[in-house]
């Protein structure tokens, strides 16, 4: 059933894209070949290595308060193990929302990375429409990452002239 959708779906757009003017670029590629989307890639993990030791050690910190835990265990009256656990919790959650406001979906490294790659990847996208609009293509493929692009001419291959605009 799944490939018999497919196959329609297939049929469908081939019946569309041959009716119109298409492009195919690799943003991939295109991403690479800039020097400052490259080096931000580096400055982003760099400070992702920087956060993950930091939260390494808090976590550290925890796995010796456990440890510490173990060994006095069985001199502590009900009271003190009570206490203690609840400390060994109390800090294993801090340290999960440290990590959490550091790689989280809100974290500062995302913050980071947005306001970092935001403008690169407007600037690349301003390029390949301002190309794309200048070849009188009604269509950009993106083929990099895209597992339902399984062919594509070399002929509508326009990653390069895209890169060239962009080094202007």
């Amino acid at each position: 059933m799944k490939r018999l959708i497919l196959l329609a779906a297939g049929v469908l757009s081939a019946g569309i894209l041959s009716a119109q003017n298409y492009i195919v670029v690799n943003s991939e590629k295109i991403f690479k070949s800039i020097d400052a989307y490259n080096n931000t890639i580096e400055e982003l993990d760099s400070l992702a290595k920087q956060y993950q030791k930091q939260v390494d050690e808090k976590f550290a910190e925890v796995e010796t308060l456990y440890n510490n835990y173990q060994y006095q265990k069985a001199s502590l009256s009900s009271a003190a193990r009570q206490a203690r656990e609840n400390a060994i919790l109390d800090k294993e959650k801090e340290a999960q929302e440290y990590q959490e406001s550091l790689f989280g979906q809100e974290g500062t490294l995302m913050k980071t990375r947005i306001a970092k790659i935001s403008p690169i990847q407007k600037e690349v996208f301003a390029a390949i429409e301002a190309y794309a609009k200048e070849a009188g293509a009604d269509l950009v493929l993106d083929s990099s990452n895209n597992p339902t692009l399984l062919y594509n001419n070399p002929s509508v291959e326009r990653t390069q002239q895209v890169i060239d605009r962009l080094k202007k």
